[in-house]
């Protein structure tokens, strides 16, 4: 088990930015997991249990109490006929190339989702017509009292961008998922189909957490963000991204803070132009 005092969060989170979370604790199984909550619980540490950072916003001031990562040490997958069963530090395009690689079919939506299992699993993350309630047969979490339990996908209350699992009240820890025999280079076509569609229209080559918002209903984020004439509008070294309006990116000196400012800013004007309040996709944590 990995324990860090005073880790930047920069080094953790996609945007590259956010000060240091006091202690930072990475355990290598479950029983270094339950462990280290059970500690922190009797300290009466408060935590955060964070996937791969790739939808998180830190404040600048940093995180007090403890970061507990679930990341590639929980990275345990089995593939059984048409049945995945994965622990939640895996990677969701890694996940992706290996039901690739094996000809199953079902997942190649989810092939340029940069989070983890767990954290996808969580907000129900989804792409291109695909979500993980399409493909997930249960979830196994701990509950508040470091109890196992399995919950049926029915179970989830899977919504848009949402589920029954809830930072602080439960931890993802494994899941199983099906998918369909299907014929290897068709899927190996779509995977590449939706690469070139990423690359063409996303701002992959700086640092952002994807899409900053979500859709709102009847509307698209992006669009309305650009009818409020806010393309390539920034605050600082954050940007509303000139090639998708949908995301906002580090443009390599933001701050959290430049971040913040700019997702308040596109908030505000959105709704004065359009009396539409846009909801934002990334967790935003610590004190702004």
């Amino acid at each position: 088990m990995q324990i860090l005092y005073n880790e930047p969060m920069k080094n953790h989170t996609s945007f590259k930015v956010g000060g240091p979370a006091d202690i930072f604790i990475e355990p290598d199984d479950m029983a270094e997991l339950v462990k280290a909550i059970k500690d922190l619980k009797e300290q009466c540490v408060s935590y955060y249990i964070m996937g791969n950072g790739s939808n998180l916003l830190v404040s600048d001031k940093g995180l007090r109490g403890a970061v507990v990562k679930i990341g590639e040490k929980f990275g345990s997958v089995s593939i059984n006929n048409d049945i995945i069963t994965a622990e939640s530090g895996v990677l969701l395009s890694t996940l992706s190339k290996m039901a690739a690689k094996e000809g199953l079919t079902g997942m190649e939506f989810a092939s340029g989702i940069p989070g983890s299992l767990g954290g996808a699993v969580t907000m129900n993350a989804g792409a291109y017509g695909g979500e993980m309630k399409d493909i997930v047969e249960w979830v196994e979490v701990l509950d508040q009292d470091l109890n196992l339990k399995r919950l049926k996908n029915d179970e989830m209350k899977f919504m848009y961008r949402k589920s029954i699992i809830e930072p602080g009240k439960h931890i993802v820890l494994r899941c199983c998922i099906r998918l369909k025999k299907g014929n290897k280079d068709e899927i190996d076509n779509k995977m590449a189909e939706l690469a070139e569609k990423r690359k063409s229209k996303q701002p992959l080559h700086l640092p952002s957490a994807g899409s900053t918002f979500k859709r709102p209903e009847g509307y698209f984020a992006g669009k309305l963000i650009e009818d409020a004439g806010l393309r390539g509008f920034s605050i600082g070294g954050a940007q509303i991204s000139t090639l998708h309006c949908g995301f906002v990116v580090n443009n390599g000196d933001a701050t959290a803070k430049d971040v913040y400012d700019l997702i308040r800013h596109v908030q505000k004007t959105v709704f004065e132009k359009f009396n539409v309040m846009l909801e934002p996709e990334v967790k935003i944590l610590g004190e702004f």
